[in-house]
């Protein structure tokens, strides 16, 4: 998703838009993680996300603090934000509890 919001609308409360706006991205979000994956036991899905005034003035942002950051443009001058993003597979870490626990059998 790549989109710019207006944080102003004539009808409606300058928090009203920003929660409307924050409402789209969770369910966008949302949405985006029921896809099916291509291996449901290995893979899971991760985002990109940026975050800025612009395109080009955006910056990376992780997407447990991207509503969080959204609040602190309500507070400028600023009349759109621009958000991105992506959605992408990764695969999950490998599991390291097996790996710790030969190791305390042996030292025993």
């Amino acid at each position: 998703m790549k989109k710019v919001f207006k944080l102003t609308d004539p009808k409606k409360h300058e928090n009203r838009v920003l929660e409307s706006i924050k409402h789209e991205i969770r369910k966008y979000i949302k949405r985006e993680k029921k896809k099916s994956l291509s291996d449901a036991e290995t893979m899971y899905w991760d985002f990109d996300c940026r975050v800025g005034v612009s395109e080009p003035a955006a910056t990376t942002i992780e997407i447990d603090k991207l509503i969080k950051s959204l609040d602190s443009y309500q507070t400028t001058d600023t009349t759109e934000i621009y958000v991105e993003i992506l959605v992408k597979e990764v695969a999950k870490p490998a599991k390291i509890e097996a790996a710790v626990e030969e190791e305390v059998e042996e030292k025993l």
